[in-house]
């Protein structure tokens, strides 16, 4: 899909006009394609073919216009344009933690840095701290930041599963639409739920190998084809230039294959040492006594005849499950199909793509019980955050909507700056308004964060702590925050903690949120939705909950809506 490819561009451009010091509302207006584009469920292709671009949320008829060019031509003059007299290697030093577009522009205006090096110089001989705005601080920063990313330049490039989940599941989908083919599997980290993926693995069940092999190397989302033979071809996907591995697979060794290519690597290695002292061997190729196959059809066939319980592939980490599972006391996880609803979701009442009325015929399409419209508070200025009045002209319009739809309920909701003295920006008059509040630090990443939440969680309004530690996968570690002291007082408190499900936060992660269960606190999955689309990535944070072994009672949102009011209430 060309999805990533045209966000990518129109972020280059975005950036190449910061660095120029061009309108911020235009800049503002490719970052917000971008991100739409971004996080689209569907390829942008098929949009375009059904003459749709301009709904997609931040794309007008300007922008319109540069997608059509760009998938018609593969170029997009704009961005030759725009780009033209900004460096290359200028625009890459965006990538660095807090070295942001205003900084960038100074610098480059003012000491002609255009790379790395000459940043790294101009710190050195002391021109850095000169400037206006930066000094002896920001210095001292950036420089801990610029081996940061040297580091991760030189790591292997792993890519966010959110990202790469729309193309691997269109080209499953063609594969399993062959009737020659009979089950399509996805394994490895991505059947694992990891965040980030370093290749795909996929599986085919099908006596055709030449025939799925000539189907799959003709598709149009394969770019390249590295390497093509009667069982395994490998490929590189096109626009993620992502490799993937396509296996096909006879029915007798299917479940043993998607076992050992599941992974990972250590519960493996344990589930062989189990097999071993039971007399047998396992492979890819099934489970084995002397020469004969006895087993291998099915995961489950095996698990069995190992004597264990299914263990689900989002936890084997060798962590434990394989233990439990011969004791036959694994945890009931939490289920994709156990949310009944999502409560952090923006609309266009602030910066969100879509109205209240469409937010709610989406969530009625997912099945949901009910939805939480939360959008941004007064001191988000930059995302159009909501006056008290604007507020309160949305809670009207959520009164009149619930009287039209009888089979969802609407909740009234908000997503609250958590200030720097650790209030929240509305008064407390405004806020028992509300069904709900979710409290969220939006600025001052390094100043006092872990008191500022505590203070947060002590306020009887505030509902649910969002992204609690502040990260994108991507692009930051997070904020300067004691999680654990954060915890302590979330459960003193009976406060919710998010999981959110935005495939570049998954904030809390799976770590975190295990350790919050052991400390007795519980859970919202949340999308952070600000266009429709953003709906689908409510199974990533099911996925984290799943690797963190959480049942589904852990989760407010699994609860019918009568229930989750008395838990809302409780702690607001």
């Amino acid at each position: 899909m060309k999805n990533q490819e045209i966000a990518d561009i129109f972020s280059r451009i975005a950036d190449a006009l910061a660095l120029k010091g061009e309108n911020v509302f235009k800049i503002r207006a490719y970052r917000r394609a971008a991100s739409s584009i971004k996080d689209l469920s569907v390829d942008i292709e098929e949009i375009y073919k059904e003459d749709a671009l301009t709904d997609i949320p931040g794309v007008g008829e300007g922008i319109a216009k540069k997608i059509k060019e760009y998938l018609d031509t593969n170029k997009m003059s704009k961005y030759g344009e725009v780009t033209r007299d900004v460096p290359e290697s200028l625009l890459s030093l965006l990538n660095i933690r807090d070295l942001g577009p205003k900084s960038l522009h100074l610098l480059w205006r003012e000491l002609g840095v255009d790379n790395l090096i000459a940043l790294k110089e101009t710190i050195k001989d002391g021109s850095f701290q000169k400037l206006e705005g930066l000094g002896e601080k920001s210095a001292k920063k950036i420089l801990e930041n610029i081996k940061d990313y040297e580091e991760r330049m030189g790591k292997v490039k792993r890519f966010l599963l959110g990202g790469v989940i729309p193309i691997v599941n269109e080209i499953m989908g063609k594969l399993q639409g062959f009737d020659f083919v009979s089950r399509v599997t996805p394994a490895g980290s991505f059947r694992r739920m990891k965040e980030t993926v370093g290749d795909i693995d996929v599986l085919v069940e099908s006596r055709e190998n030449k025939k799925v092999m000539e189907e799959f190397t003709s598709l149009p989302e394969i770019k390249q084809v590295l390497e093509s033979g009667e069982t395994k071809t490998s490929v590189v996907i096109e626009g993620l230039n992502i490799q993937m591995d396509l296996r096909v697979i006879p029915p007798p060794s299917y479940g043993a294959a998607l076992l050992y290519f599941t992974g990972s690597k250590e519960h493996n290695v344990h589930i062989r040492k189990i097999a071993q002292k039971k007399g047998l061997k396992v492979n890819e190729y099934g489970v084995f006594r002397s020469n004969r196959r006895i087993a291998g059809k099915s995961e489950k066939e095996i698990f069995n005849l190992l004597g264990m319980q299914f263990i689900p592939p989002e936890i084997r980490e060798d962590r434990g499950e394989i233990e439990l599972a011969m004791k036959n006391n694994l945890p009931q996880l939490v289920n994709y199909d156990d949310i009944r609803g999502n409560l952090h979701t923006h609309s266009n009442y602030s910066d969100g793509g879509n109205s209240i009325r469409e937010l709610v015929e989406k969530a009625l399409d997912f099945g949901y019980e009910y939805i939480g419209i939360s959008d941004h508070s007064k001191t988000a200025s930059y995302a159009s955050g909501l006056s008290v009045d604007e507020l309160k002209r949305q809670c009207d319009e959520i009164d009149s909507l619930n009287k039209e739809f009888d089979n969802i309920v609407i909740l009234k909701g908000i997503e609250s700056d958590i200030l720097p003295d650790g209030s929240l920006d509305y008064d407390e008059e405004v806020l028992k308004t509300l069904d709900f509040v979710i409290g969220a630090i939006h600025s001052g990443f390094k100043k006092n964060v872990t008191e500022r939440m505590e203070k947060a969680l002590k306020n009887p309004y505030l509902t649910i702590l969002a992204h609690p530690t502040g990260r994108l996968i991507s692009k930051r570690e997070g904020y300067d925050v004691d999680l654990y002291k954060v915890m302590d007082m979330a459960n003193k408190q009976g406060k919710i903690l998010e999981i959110n499900a935005y495939y570049d936060r998954l904030d809390l992660n799976e770590d975190n949120a295990r350790e919050a269960y052991k400390r007795g606190i519980r859970f919202c999955i949340n999308t952070d939705a600000h266009n429709l689309r953003m709906f689908d990535w409510m199974n990533l944070g099911v996925g984290v909950a799943r690797r963190a072994w959480l049942p589904k009672d852990a989760i407010i949102n699994t609860y019918k809506h009568k229930d989750l009011i008395e838990i809302i209430k409780r702690n607001g």
